[in-house]
């Protein structure tokens, strides 16, 4: 027993290793890959966005290959395809992200932290897919990135946010964090419709055992697209905590 535990354990680790020799390569090697991108982006953003994201899924599948992770989908048929949307989700994990990207279509950029800023050569393929980066504690910056939000939104880029701010640490699926009001702006304002995700067992690919990564079979399910402008009055002022509570209900009919 103790032989098999040692080399299922061996096995995990290799994972993460794997991951992160890959990683490494891809943003070291691929860098002249870079290069032509942001050239691309220079003459037809649009293009380069379409390029670098088919790229970038490319990659976050075969990580989520190498990591043993099945992903089933729900509710895929409730996205618009003739629009952009503002995907809201739970957070619990790294690889919330890569699910994300890989089950869904178009253009999407994620609302990341400004951390994510400093990371050389990273950070230049996630300006190529629209990410955009969110100081939650300087208003004037934060209030900036919301409105390039909005304009992306317009332009057909679909964005994607955490409310929760950072990933919840809880052990069960339903440890939200509270959602930050201001985080469904981008929907308010554009109009586009909210596209509550939850995801379950996120974080025992990774989270639940660093630095090993086990194979997991983890849900994704799209809700029915909320329109903020169509809620009640009371509801609209408190969109965060409505949206938070859809997403609950999705959770509780997933297990």
């Amino acid at each position: 027993m103790y032989k098999f535990t040692k080399r299922k354990g061996e096995k995990t680790m290799i994972r993460f290793l794997i991951i992160c020799i890959l990683l490494a390569g891809f943003l070291i090697l691929g860098y002249p890959l870079l290069i032509m991108q942001n050239s691309l982006r220079k003459k037809d953003p649009t293009a380069c966005g379409h390029e670098s994201t088919k790229i970038v899924r490319f990659m976050f599948g075969l990580f989520l290959k190498i990591s043993g992770v099945k992903v089933t989908v729900k509710g895929q048929e409730n996205i618009p395809t003739d629009q952009a949307v503002l995907y809201v989700g739970n957070h619990r994990s790294y690889f919330d992200i890569l699910v994300g990207y890989t089950t869904t279509q178009g253009l999407v950029g994620f609302i990341a932290k400004k951390e994510m800023r400093k990371f050389p050569i990273l950070n230049r393929w996630m300006d190529n897919v629209n990410c955009l980066f969110l100081d939650r504690q300087d208003i004037k910056a934060g209030l900036k990135t919301i409105l390039e939000g909005i304009e992306l939104v317009k332009s057909g880029v679909s964005m994607w946010i955490f409310p929760e701010g950072t990933r919840a640490k809880g052990k069960d699926e339903f440890d939200m964090l509270l959602f930050k009001e201001g985080s469904l702006k981008i929907a308010e304002k554009s109009g586009c419709p909210v596209i509550p995700v939850a995801m379950v067992r996120t974080a025992d690919v990774f989270e639940k055992q660093i630095p090993r990564i086990k194979p997991t079979e983890v849900t994704v399910y799209y809700g029915k697209p909320i329109y903020i402008k169509e809620l009640e009055p009371e509801q609209r002022k408190r969109a965060g905590a409505y949206t938070r509570d859809v997403i609950t209900e999705m959770l509780r009919e997933i297990q």
